[in-house]
């Protein structure tokens, strides 16, 4: 067939010898003269060809097109939690210093407003109260801390009256958060180092804080930043998870974090920071199952999707008063309960 079409269009002397050969062939294909004739358009032979191809690869080609917009509509709807994450994914990988700084600025405004109430969940009256508290909630939570102190500082009010306790019946007090032996012999160390170095009175001074048994840089941040009101970052769990999460830094060193992430704010704003972070990963961003679904800053987030992205089910994960449940303080600042907050039960209670 191919021959017979090529034949003609050799010269003259084809058209003789080509009569011939058409008989023996065109019994065949009679319709194959449609073909044939169609020296117009060289291309001809392929619509000829291709009408019959036309016919299946023409709808072939609007079916596609017909249904693959929607099929994209609908993924692209279903994707819509999705999208976010592969663009800051991608922006986090590669970016640069500037905006790393102003992702991260702009985090902490969101968390500012989504916690402006936010304050240490320590229950303190004053500096030494906030010190001990804190030294106290070393490998347990802020809120079995408060339901243990209370009888402690009316026990013991002073730093004075601590260094002179009884060890046996400090541990027994102290005994609910957990390695009481070893907090025993901290917060009565720091008392008696209170009352031979400082006059009885908790320091204001960094160098000075470290120097106490059992207080390291985050403990004496918490006591600057809230009972001095100087400004520190409170490089605990809740904040090295979230940081990293954030991609703020890939650092691991508690001092090394606390530098990386300082130089990305004032100084001004370090110790609201570390509530706000610290919050978050209290409420929201949990080590196990983060409530991504329910994260007001998830289209910042790098690690979006690393836990429950369904609204309603992350809406379940929610901790303390974002899932209506009490706060952490036996003692809440009015802010907090003007908020909706709920003050923690005491110890044994209910």
């Amino acid at each position: 067939m191919p021959v017979e079409k090529t034949a003609p269009a050799a010269g003259s002397a084809a058209k003789k010898s080509t009569p011939a050969k058409k008989p023996a062939s065109a019994k065949k294909p009679a319709p194959v003269k449609k073909p044939a004739p169609v020296k117009k358009p060289a291309s001809a032979g392929r619509t000829a060809a291709g009408k019959a191809s036309a016919k299946k690869s023409a709808p072939v080609q609007k079916a596609p097109a017909a249904k693959k917009p929607p099929v994209a509509a609908e993924k692209a709807a279903v994707a819509v939690k999705d999208a976010p994450v592969k663009t800051v994914v991608k922006q986090a990988k590669g970016e640069s210093r500037t905006a790393l700084v102003r992702r991260a600025r702009r985090i902490n405004r969101e968390l500012a407003e989504v916690y402006p109430y936010a304050h240490p969940e320590l229950d303190f009256e004053n500096p030494f109260q906030l010190l001990v508290a804190t030294v106290l909630s070393a490998q347990t939570t802020d809120l079995r801390v408060n339901q243990t102190t209370p009888a402690l500082f009316a026990k013991y009010p002073t730093p004075e009256d601590l260094a002179a306790a009884n060890p046996e019946e400090v541990e027994e007090i102290l005994r609910p958060c957990g390695f009481f032996r070893a907090k025993t012999r901290s917060v009565m160390g720091l008392s008696k180092a209170l009352m031979e170095d400082f006059g009885g009175e908790v320091p204001g001074r960094l160098e000075d804080l470290v120097k106490l048994p059992g207080v390291g840089r985050k403990t004496a941040f918490v006591v600057l930043g809230n009972a001095f009101g100087r400004p520190g970052i409170t490089v605990d769990t809740h904040f090295q998870r979230l940081v990293r999460r954030w991609r703020w830094t890939e650092e691991t060193d508690p001092d090394k974090i606390e530098a990386a992430v300082g130089a990305l704010f004032p100084k001004s704003d370090w110790t609201d920071l570390s509530h706000h972070v610290i919050w978050h990963g209290r409420r929201i961003c949990h080590a196990r199952k983060p409530a991504c679904g329910a994260c007001p800053i998830a289209s910042l987030c790098p690690a979006y999707g690393e836990g429950e992205t369904d609204p309603e089910k992350a809406g379940k994960l929610l901790k303390y008063e974002k899932g209506g449940l009490p706060g952490q303080r036996l003692k809440p600042p009015q802010a907090y309960l003007d908020a909706g907050g709920r003050p923690a039960p005491p110890l044994r209670a209910g």
